[in-house]
């Protein structure tokens, strides 16, 4: 680790107002100095471990990262390299595996793609890949499932109310090559959509999935902002839940009222993990 040299403050007795100015004055230029190195030394860290977990990495392969709406949420994709060069953050791009074509969204590309999967232990496994760069035409079919998506919800909740069952719908995912609709829902207990999910295929005249999910990830799906007044974490960057305990918030000498513990969902706030995590 780097040597810091910080200077030195000279002893003052007696001071006059003119010496005291001086000395919060060079009070102040030593803790800039000390905030500086110290920001300098955790990014020199940092930028030493990605440097390692980069030279381990052995997969060749052009991959990114992608979020979709769909049941693959984020994942990492295959790109061409003719595509390499043309995809950034925040872009839309048709991937496809076996089983299905989707639209996602462009979530991390480059060098953090290969960090974060060495990190993972990610190589060479089979993987999506991005078929091309929507087009016109792609982008107005995706437009028109998106408006498939907003009138299937009411016929949802018709179906469910037909048939007797307590369930709470969160989200509606129209495939992109139109070959499934997705619902995904919340309920107390296991429910038996078998007639339901007859109705909707009658219905809508594709193939039907039903998904249970909890709240947590209801609160991801549908997003907002917590108390802290940012964008839920879930939302905005985890991509896997951690079990979070009571224990967590008493080694941190918080407060035990489950109210100001507690997120959105009902559950703990997924933050009382960032501050041990080092030490799990």
């Amino acid at each position: 680790m780097n040597n810091i040299e910080l200077p030195v403050l000279n002893e003052t007795k007696g001071c006059t107002c003119e010496t005291d100015k001086h000395v919060s004055n060079s009070t102040e230029q030593y803790k800039s100095i000390v905030t500086d190195s110290l920001k300098n030394i955790i990014n020199t860290f940092h930028e030493e471990q990605d440097e390692a977990a980069l030279s381990a990495y052995s997969d060749e392969r052009s991959i990114i990262e992608v979020h979709c709406k769909g049941i693959w949420g984020y994942c990492f994709v295959e790109v061409e390299r003719d595509y390499e060069k043309q995809i950034t953050p925040g872009q839309s791009v048709i991937i496809s595996n076996d089983e299905c074509i989707d639209i996602a969204t462009v979530y991390e590309v480059s060098e953090i793609v290969k960090i974060k999967r060495s990190k993972m232990g990610l190589s060479g496994e089979k993987l999506p890949k991005v078929l091309r760069i929507p087009n016109e035409q792609d982008l107005s079919r995706y437009r028109k499932n998106l408006e498939i998506e907003a009138a299937a919800s009411p016929t949802f909740k018709k179906k469910v109310d037909k048939c007797g069952l307590l369930m709470k719908l969160v989200d509606v995912h129209y495939q992109f090559d139109k070959k499934k609709i997705f619902f995904f829902y919340t309920s107390d207990g296991r429910v038996d959509f078998r007639e339901l999910a007859r109705e909707l295929a009658a219905e809508f005249k594709t193939r039907i999935e039903l998904r249970q999910i909890g709240v947590r990830d209801e609160a991801k799906r549908i997003g907002g902002l917590g108390t802290c007044g940012r964008e839920y974490c879930c939302s905005s960057f985890l991509n896997n839940f951690k079990r979070i305990t009571t224990q967590l918030a008493c080694d941190q000498n918080l407060s035990a009222n489950m109210s100001k513990l507690s997120g959105p969902c009902g559950k703990l706030k997924c933050c009382l993990s960032f501050e041990i995590e080092e030490e799990q």
